[in-house]
């Protein structure tokens, strides 16, 4: 089936949109280096207290302090722990980044013409990420390129599930209301790429030079956004 004939891209933002290094460099030391303050100014708010009560309950240490949940978290975004609590404090706090300029979303500028392409030729756009759909809206608002979220029809997190588990990408299909063989999802992860085919989505590989692929794969590789269509067409 040739590009024309997709009607919805889903798309992954690490390693795919953005550099992988952009959250490991950036993003995750940001949260890690702010975090003190913005407890000690936010912490007794409600819902950051709920998720702060969330987080002791996860790790089982329900009577520590401030500063001992501090160290907590701290010591989780340093494991790149994939825990909710975190997850929504790290936005909260790359919210702020954002809105005083201190973070830029780094979205490839092959990424950010490729989807004002398809959003031009009619095609719905997704994102589908491990990382929160707040965090996701503000990589996309905050580029060098604009702000890129009126391109897109939805955004998902693991919330509907694994990007392992082929069962989420039956979530989102149904969300969307679009039919599998109609989808193309993007991702450098040769696992998520995997479960989507197997949940009958279209596929395309995204190696930007850190992607770690088998010598042999199945899926079609293209090596930014421009390389996509020509790369589908190839493997129609």
């Amino acid at each position: 089936m040739p590009i024309e004939k997709i009607s919805a891209i889903v798309t992954d933002v690490e390693g795919t949109a953005t550099s992988i290094a952009f959250a490991k460099e950036k993003l995750f030391p940001y949260a890690r280096a702010h975090l003190s303050d913005f407890l000690a100014d936010h912490g007794e708010d409600p819902d950051i207290a709920s998720l702060l009560a969330q987080a002791r309950a996860l790790a089982g240490l329900t009577d520590i302090d401030l500063r001992a949940t501090v160290r907590l978290l701290q010591g989780w975004i340093d494991a790149d722990k994939k825990a909710a609590p975190l997850k929504a404090l790290q936005g909260l706090i790359w919210k702020d980044g954002f809105a005083r300029g201190e973070l830029v979303g780094d979205v490839y500028a092959d990424a950010a013409a490729g989807l004002r392409r398809w959003h031009r030729a009619g095609i719905r756009l997704y994102v589908y990420s491990s990382g929160s759909v707040q965090a996701q809206r503000l990589i996309f608002a905050h580029t060098p390129h604009g702000d890129l979220t009126p391109l897109f029809s939805g955004f998902f997190d693991t919330r509907v599930g694994g990007k392992l588990d082929q069962t989420s990408y039956h979530v989102i299909a149904a969300a969307i209301d679009t039919e599998p063989s109609e989808i193309l999802f993007l991702s450098d992860h040769v696992g998520e790429l995997d479960a989507a085919r197997h949940a009958g989505w279209h596929t395309t590989a995204l190696d930007s030079g850190e992607a770690v692929l088998p010598e042999r794969i199945t899926h079609p590789i293209a090596h930014n956004f421009d390389e996509v269509e020509r790369g589908w067409h190839a493997a129609a």
